[in-house]
């Protein structure tokens, strides 16, 4: 393990808490669609910690999904839930920012903030055990 990746991945990890936060302060001011936003960026950027130890990295977020699916899923270090908790929040980061008339609901935003917290939860314990501190 090299120095660099831990670090980066830190950063990462940390820009993932910060958008959980973020999302968090959202759906407390009833911005529900902006809170499903930045529910999908907090589990994005922890996708991000993860991949920082492969040397891998995409500027397109379907690439980045699809590099954690094949390192992580199919190799079954994680387990599968997580890629279909990406895909979904993804799908609907992408409805509520360009699909007109989009309608997030408080239950949808409270849900996706839950789905982002058990997300950084198993990103966190998959890197302690990869880290060991």
């Amino acid at each position: 393990m090299d120095n660099v990746s831990a670090e980066l991945s830190k950063y990462r990890l940390k820009k993932a808490a910060e958008e959980l936060e973020i999302a968090k302060k959202l759906f407390a001011d009833n911005y529900f669609a902006k809170s499903l936003n930045s529910s999908y960026y907090s589990m994005f950027h922890a996708i991000r910690a993860l991949l920082a130890f492969e040397k891998v990295d995409s500027k397109k977020h379907v690439g980045l999904i699809n590099f954690f699916n094949n390192l992580f899923i199919k190799t079954n270090k994680i387990q599968e839930k997580y890629f279909t908790f990406i895909s979904k929040a993804f799908n609907i980061r992408m409805q509520s920012d360009y699909k007109d008339f989009y309608v997030a609901t408080k239950q949808d935003a409270e849900r996706q903030i839950q789905i982002a917290e058990m997300f950084m939860e198993m990103v966190k314990d998959y890197l302690f055990k990869y880290l060991g501190n």
